[in-house]
């Protein structure tokens, strides 16, 4: 999840009172944050430089690093984060954002040119009038177009962030796409001009701004922003000019995101606007921008209407469990920055009209709604009661049912425990070379998923055993006393022609057993064990009423020392000793048995 470092004292100031450690911890476990860590500025340098750690002096500023979802765009600087919380706490009403009442005549207008279609074909703008900047304001302002850029901007491949000091500029503003040699401008924190082409050279060193150029670089036309005066705004999505750059003393500050992708687009400029907009002369008041496309057809941004939904009463006490009042839910509602009023439409059944505003993007469905009622509720108020339905089934309160396969999986997690096993959790993802070649297996193309464009090579393949997972767990321990005895209750995926999506989740359980001796007598007894405890009888080879084992050839066992379990007249699994080979492709010294069995042959 993003972490937002705010300062503490400016965030209590905010928030109009103090609060212990303790207090706010419980604050946020309350609201559905967390906070990660306490520290101070230095120490977070003295971190980055690798220098010893010092006592912190007492005028040092402590910081408070605080974890929060990745769909709360929202809640990616201070400005938003106190405010949600002031709602939350009912210390704020919700702000009503809306646009400043001018005419289209008056609106700034921002032409787009037909070229930018081929590049970054999308741009939405806004203005912030009488904004008042200080250093703290300034540096939250420029973090938070940091943190959409990480995340929902995706590294600005899909939305780049332009803020400038309108003061500076002259609309009306051209949205271009133009050859490299031929735009030319001095970019922000630079003293000379430079040609497009050149500046892609020149930042190839630069280790902030290189990690961007592939963007772009390879298209024969690039992005770039003009005003009336042909003054370049940015080359989005790599830098902005220095000419229009906003400073402390930045008054009106003009905002544009070009994007390939529209919807983000238009998150992104109303996460911008709406978390500082409260710094704005009319509080809470945007200037729009007139954006007119290529074919003449014109848009008004930001869009801050609101989002209506209808939401029963009944969804949202049935999936949380508890029992609530229309006004409680209602009160629980407004803590989150939902308007919600009782519909008048419904007759038997209490609907609500919930109002999603432009700062809760990440409010999609229902079960969103449902959600921050639990919040506001308090997720440790929810008492978790197993009740027993008509059949015998077990089943939460409310109307969740546990599914057969969760539950077979739990009950054989706690049997395996209970035997001696310590249980682990590795990727479901892997490198094909870990899931064929280190288990001596072959890649015939039929079994594994393959990711298309993976971030790393660790991560190219999803996994068709837990076999690579837990070895590569033991190579991470061999230091540790042996033996080692460790399980894992987990999906596996395999191509499937037959599905909707071309491939199939197994759950299997994978045991190990490390040590001075293989231990195939105790992964035997654990597969014995498993069974007994599933009711499954030990049978004479070809009877279909219970298990057996036979010879079995996988090449990632010792040759005789493996077998086949036999469920059902069906292969369900296979244990035996960890050929040797594959123990030294993953560099473990010892000698190893293992056990995979598939868990849905049960059911």
């Amino acid at each position: 999840m993003p972490t937002v470092s705010v300062g503490r004292d400016r965030l209590f100031a905010a928030l109009g009172r103090t609060y212990t450690q303790e207090e706010f911890e419980d604050l946020c476990f309350r609201f559905g944050i967390e906070l990660d860590d306490v520290t101070t500025e230095k120490a977070i340098v003295r971190k980055e430089k690798h220098l010893d750690e010092e006592e912190a002096d007492e005028d040092e500023e402590v910081i408070y690093k605080i974890e929060v979802p990745a769909n709360r765009y929202d809640l990616l600087c201070l400005e938003g984060l106190a405010q949600a919380l002031r709602v939350f706490c009912e210390i704020q009403e919700i702000p009503n954002y809306k646009l400043s009442d001018i005419s289209k005549n008056e609106m700034l207008k921002m032409h787009v040119k037909p070229e930018t279609s081929v590049v970054r074909p999308f741009v939405v703008c806004a203005v912030l009038r009488g904004v008042t900047f200080d250093k703290a304001r300034y540096n939250s302002f420029i973090d938070l177009q940091d943190k959409l850029h990480q995340n929902i901007c995706r590294r600005r491949t899909l939305v780049a962030i332009g803020t400038h000091d309108l003061d500076k500029l002259e609309g009306p503003f051209t949205y271009e796409a133009l050859p490299p040699s031929s735009i030319t401008f001095t970019p922000l924190k630079q003293e000379r001009s430079f040609r497009a082409d050149e500046l892609m050279e020149f930042y190839k060193s630069d280790l902030k701004l290189k990690k961007f150029l592939h963007i772009i670089e390879d298209s024969p036309v690039f992005p770039v922003l003009y005003d009336s005066k042909r003054t370049v705004l940015s080359l989005p999505p790599i830098i902005n000019g220095a000419h229009s750059a906003i400073t402390l003393e930045t008054k009106n500050v003009f905002i544009e995101c070009t994007a390939t992708d529209l919807t983000k687009a238009k998150i992104v400029l109303n996460t911008m606007v709406t978390a500082f907009s409260e710094y704005c002369a009319d509080k809470f008041v945007i200037e729009p921008v007139e954006v007119i496309s290529s074919d003449g057809k014109s848009n008004i941004y930001p869009d801050l209407s609101v989002y209506n939904m209808e939401v029963s009463l009944s969804y949202i006490t049935g999936l949380i469990g508890v029992s609530l009042e229309a006004e409680e839910v209602t009160k629980f509602l407004n803590r989150m920055q939902l308007h919600a009023k009782q519909s008048t439409s419904a007759k038997k059944q209490c609907n609500f009209i919930v109002s999603v505003p432009p700062t809760r993007s990440d409010v999609l469905h229902p079960c969103d709604v449902m959600e921050d009622v639990a919040i506001a509720y308090g997720f440790n108020s929810i008492k978790d009661k197993a009740v027993a339905d008509n059949k015998g089934s077990k089943r939460l309160a409310g109307s969740l049912t546990l599914l057969p396969l969760n539950e077979i999986s739990d009950l054989i997690r706690k049997e395996v425990a209970l035997i001696g096993f310590t249980e682990v959790l590795t990727f479901i993802l892997c490198s094909k070379k870990e899931n064929f070649a280190m288990l001596n297996r072959k890649d015939d193309k039929s079994r594994a998923v393959i990711i298309g464009n993976p971030r790393s090579s660790d991560f190219e393949a999803v996994r068709t055993s837990l076999m690579p997972g837990i070895l590569k767990t033991v190579a991470h321990n061999k230091d540790h006393p042996k033996p080692i005895k460790i399980f894992e209750v987990g999906d596996v995926a395999l191509l499937d022609d037959t599905r909707d999506v071309g491939a199939k989740n197994l759950r299997q359980l994978g045991a190990l057993y490390c040590g001075a001796n293989a231990g195939f007598e105790i992964i035997h007894g654990l597969v014995d064990r498993v069974m007994e405890k599933n009711g499954v009888p030990f049978v004479s080879p070809g009877d279909k009423s219970g298990y057996y084992i036979e010879r079995s050839d996988e090449p990632e066992f010792l040759a005789g020392r493996q077998a086949r379990i036999i469920y059902k007249g069906k292969h369900a699994g296979t244990f035996g000793i960890v050929h040797p080979e594959v123990l030294n492709n993953f560099d473990i010294p010892d000698p190893c048995s293992f056990v995979e069995l598939n868990i849905e042959s049960f059911l």
